[in-house]
């Protein structure tokens, strides 16, 4: 049923209108799942418009997909962007993005404790092929004015990865485009409903769609939001070249997560806020490490993912093994709740990752904590670190 009364988009919060979008016109409340690799034309003379650029039909699923264009409306929505191009991971997000902007001899100023990942990528792909990449601690990057002089693309997270240090977006947007620079930001971890960036001045923002975003720990996924021009750039070059693109189930059930996004967030502040308060005062506990609302500007709230650094007392394979109610594994954002023990990244042979390079504590466990009862993951959890002193 509908009326006469329109409301603008500017007006309605970001859970309403998550779950008022992409009704399809049918009546049909979730929209339908187009799972085909291709659509077929009419007339050679509709084929030959299409490949032309000068008829809007629906080709190969690879370049557009009815579902898959649902849900990157729903993120362009969320994020308040233009528009959005979804992948098929995350790291197909960070990559294909990257690459339609920087070219041989550009200087990218990367945020310390990046996602392990992104810096291999950084080092292994575009270091290689003569892409200039320097890190700065989220303190050098909010006071040094000059920092990204010369710089092309300040690639960001806020919070980073482990350590969570969250960064003021509104000031280091400001530097770069004092600069030249485009800003890209990684928000998987606060999503649209906690903080907004292009609001506050970042140019790109993309996401492990895997992680909240999903929501089920079902769906392997990336989405990157900006202007029209951008994404433009990245669908004409880098999306059907590189042929990271979403598969439209994928997509489908993405829009499902969508739809409970504002509430699961809001569970899962509610889980790591009780967490956050009962292990800052306790004695085994030397830092809790996550960025909770008004710690920065625009953002105003904090996820379940948080970093807890115990004392050197506390038997960090011992308290892992005890628990009943966490996964040990990695990824996050889901239903779950899991844990992480820095120290099984940080014995890895080979060549140096990121939190060798930048010195993450081998006392640090990862938590994400999922929607289960928020008084029973702390049982376990306190009963197991009890145990677990030595």
């Amino acid at each position: 049923m509908k009326n006469n009364n329109h409301t603008s988009e500017d007006q309605i919060s970001l859970s309403t209108r998550l779950a008022m979008a992409c009704n399809d016109p049918s009546g049909s409340i979730t929209p339908p799942l187009y799972q085909s690799s291709l659509f077929s034309f009419e007339s050679v003379g509709t084929f030959k418009d299409t490949m032309a650029g000068l008829h809007q039909q629906y080709l190969y699923t690879r370049v557009a997909n009815p579902t898959i264009d649902a849900f990157e409306s729903m993120m362009a929505s969320a994020e308040r962007g233009e528009a959005a191009v979804a992948f098929s991971s995350g790291m197909a997000a960070i990559s294909s993005t990257l690459m339609a902007f920087v070219r041989p001899g550009d200087r990218i100023a990367c945020v310390e404790h990046v996602y392990p990942d992104a810096y291999r990528f950084f080092e292994k792909i575009l270091r290689p092929f003569g892409v200039v990449v320097t890190y700065h601690s989220v303190a050098d990057m909010e006071n040094d004015p000059e920092l990204l002089a010369g710089c092309r693309i300040a690639y960001l997270e806020s919070p980073n990865s482990v350590m969570l240090e969250a960064m003021d977006l509104p000031k280091v947007a400001a530097y770069a485009k004092r600069h030249g620079a485009m800003t890209i930001i990684d928000n998987s971890w606060a999503t649209p409903v906690f903080q907004r960036p292009l609001e506050l001045g970042i140019d790109v923002v993309v996401h492990s769609a895997s992680k909240y975003i999903s929501g089920h720990s079902d769906v392997v996924a990336g989405v990157t939001i900006s202007s029209q021009e951008n994404i433009q750039a990245i669908r004409e070059l880098t999306l059907p070249l590189f042929g990271g693109k979403l598969a439209p189930f994928e997509a489908w059930l993405l829009v499902r997560g969508l739809r409970t996004l504002n509430a699961r967030m809001k569970a899962h502040e509610a889980t790591a806020n009780l967490f956050i308060e009962r292990l800052s005062d306790h004695k085994a506990v030397a830092a809790v490490h996550s960025p909770g609302a008004g710690s920065v500007p625009g953002l105003s709230g904090r996820s379940g993912l948080l970093s807890v650094e115990f004392e050197r007392s506390v038997n960090i394979e011992k308290l892992v093994d005890q628990l009943k109610h966490f996964s040990l594994g990695v990824s996050w954002g889901g239903f779950e709740s899991l844990v992480l023990p820095s120290k099984v990244s940080l014995a890895q042979k080979g060549e140096q990752n990121s939190l060798q390079r930048f010195k993450v504590p081998d006392t640090i466990i990862r938590m994400s904590l999922g929607l289960e009862d928020a008084e029973d993951l702390w049982k376990d959890f306190a009963g197991a670190l009890g145990e677990s002193v030595v």
